[in-house]
């Protein structure tokens, strides 16, 4: 967590989670296989083939997911996420559990890459690029003069039980919870098929629209971006986020939150891709609306004297 200016008068936290989707092992065969579940929202679809770095308490050990060969039948049609094992080189379970234990995660073993068009793709984007957002916007502001009070807070287990965001609520409890995720984008072919609205890379910052995002906050950041002269995107939530703020918003007596997404392509894929230039524009966005609070502002929708 970073503070600036923590006796502002009015408390803003930005909020973006650094976990990612991944693997947990949960068995080791007699001649050294490894089986793992999922651990977030993953699928086994686009595991076959691809490297994994298990992280064990000792080291860091490297293996693949073992795939079939094509003329030998390949991969079933409905193969499942029981199906998919890891191939570390051990010849026995003996030989590997002295790296690895039940219970170690694993990730893909992925760098990022950049693409045509100012873009990147690799693992983790989601939502590491919101951690990065939530870092950079504070460190911009630092020595600049505005009346509120900003932490920046980089969370854990969004993809899991959202345990992190309650606890940095409760915490900071701050008056305005800004989270930064990424959001889908449907720029790409068979992508919109329930016909959400367009969001595509390089659009612009997506703010949230619905029931869970507080009115007051988001239309000071559309506000603030037509000052910009900014395009700003729209994503639906009638019931929820699937983000950090789902948590934040009941913590305590209740946390007034706002989202602003980043447009990814691919998610919880090894290859997600996201635009630097949306990632430049979120940063830009939010130290402006953040520069533009006054000590008078308030979320809370009636206020009583």
């Amino acid at each position: 967590m970073s503070i600036i200016n923590p006796s502002g008068a009015l408390k803003i936290m930005l909020a973006g989670h650094c976990d990612e989707i991944g693997f947990m092992v949960k068995d080791i065969d007699s001649d050294g296989y490894i089986r793992v579940e999922k651990l977030g929202g993953i699928s086994h679809k686009p595991a076959l083939g691809m490297k994994v770095d298990i992280l064990g308490d000792k080291e860091t050990i490297t293996g693949v997911f073992g795939v079939n060969a094509e003329h030998q039948g390949g991969a079933s049609d409905s193969f499942s996420f029981s199906d998919l094992f890891i191939d570390c080189g051990a010849s026995s379970r003996e030989e590997i559990e002295k790296f690895i234990s039940i219970g170690d995660t694993a990730v893909y073993h992925r760098s990022p890459e950049l693409l045509f068009g100012n873009k990147i793709s690799g693992r983790g984007l989601d939502n590491r690029t919101g951690a990065f957002i939530a870092a950079e916007t504070i460190k911009r502001l630092k020595g600049r003069v505005f009346p509120a009070s900003v932490a920046a807070v980089s969370t854990v287990n969004e993809e899991t039980n959202m345990g992190g965001a309650y606890y940095a609520g409760a915490a900071v409890q701050p008056d305005l919870a800004i989270v930064i995720d990424v959001t889908f984008a449907y720029d790409y072919p068979g992508s919109n098929k329930n016909r959400q609205p367009d969001v595509k890379l390089g659009g612009g910052p997506v703010l949230a629209v619905g029931p869970p995002v507080n009115k007051k906050a988001s239309r000071l950041l559309k506000d603030t971006a037509e000052k910009l002269e900014m395009n700003v995107q729209y994503e639906l939530t009638p019931r929820h986020t699937g983000t950090d703020a789902d948590k934040i918003r009941y913590t305590g007596s209740g946390i007034a939150t706002v989202n602003v997404s980043l447009p990814l392509r691919y998610m919880h894929s090894p290859v997600e891709t996201a635009s630097l230039d949306d990632i430049e524009n979120v940063i830009n966005l939010l130290v402006s609306y953040i520069e533009g609070l006054k000590d008078s502002t308030r979320f809370q929708p009636l206020i009583l004297d």
